[in-house]
């Protein structure tokens, strides 16, 4: 099954990284973030990816171009311009880059590699959010639903300290980072057929606001939650909680 990847956007919440390159190119550690999703779906068996570019896509394209001699040791003779490598460290990946116009949302971009999936279910997501997702358990929950798109639900990280106070105002417990587990958002994680071509207009459909929406009132519209780690890069402060994650040796998302 093939992984369609979303990387055209504009990253604006993340400027101080996103005005020098596109925000998949952030790096955790010395790789950017699309290399460990990419790692995140290779490692339950799915390598074979669709990457949908947009702004700044020719950093994209120089990093799989380069990818090879980027991750290798090698012995270069100027004379001839032969090279010998060693060392060498790849993927088991086939990845097609396809420029999906800078403009383009998310929906549209998504109807541009229509001619990609061959007519078959595919696995979506975005090139900015990590997770420790189980997806042959999404396929599952994808298949005994019978609808056209399956999103998986997380629980949204709480972005304030919760208090617990007792009658008396003394405060009997503090949860700086709580979760809401009575309400779930989109995690970013999809399968979907190729149907869902049908819910996406042209250039300006907004996957989330407009296909998604449609496809929940035609009830065609199936979850799976997911109760493990899941993390979204949208702000510099997200960055730096993933980089530390990475540094500590104790990254959830690290399952290969």
């Amino acid at each position: 099954m093939k992984v369609v990847i979303l990387a055209g956007g504009f990253g604006t919440r993340l400027s101080e990284e996103t005005l020098r390159i596109p925000k998949p190119m952030v790096k955790i550690g010395n790789m950017p973030i699309l290399w460990h999703i990419m790692k995140v779906f290779s490692s339950q068996g799915f390598n074979e990816f669709i990457i949908c570019l947009g702004y700044k896509s020719e950093i994209i394209k120089e990093f799989f171009l380069n990818f090879h001699t980027l991750n290798s040791d090698f012995t270069i003779n100027l004379n001839n311009n032969e090279i010998n490598y060693q060392n060498v460290k790849s993927e088991n990946w086939k990845v097609s880059l396809i420029d999906t116009g800078e403009n383009t949302l998310t929906g549209g971009r998504i109807l541009k590699i229509k001619d990609q999936i061959d007519n078959k279910k595919f696995l979506l997501t975005y090139g900015d959010g990590l997770g420790n997702i189980n997806l042959n358990k999404l396929i599952d929950s994808h298949n005994t639903s019978n609808k056209i798109c399956t999103v998986t639900a997380v629980s949204p990280p709480g972005r304030f300290g919760l208090l617990n106070i007792e009658s008396d105002g003394k405060v009997s417990s503090f949860n700086e980072k709580p979760k809401n587990n009575d309400s779930h958002i989109n995690g970013g994680f999809f399968i979907c057929e190729p149907s869902i071509m049908k819910y996406i207009k042209n250039d300006n459909t907004s996957f989330e606001f407009s296909s998604l929406e449609n496809l929940a009132k035609d009830k065609q519209l199936n979850s799976y939650k997911h109760d493990g780690f899941w993390k979204p890069m949208d702000t510099l402060r997200d960055k730096k909680e993933l980089v530390n994650l990475w540094n500590s040796g104790k990254a959830p998302w690290k399952i290969w």
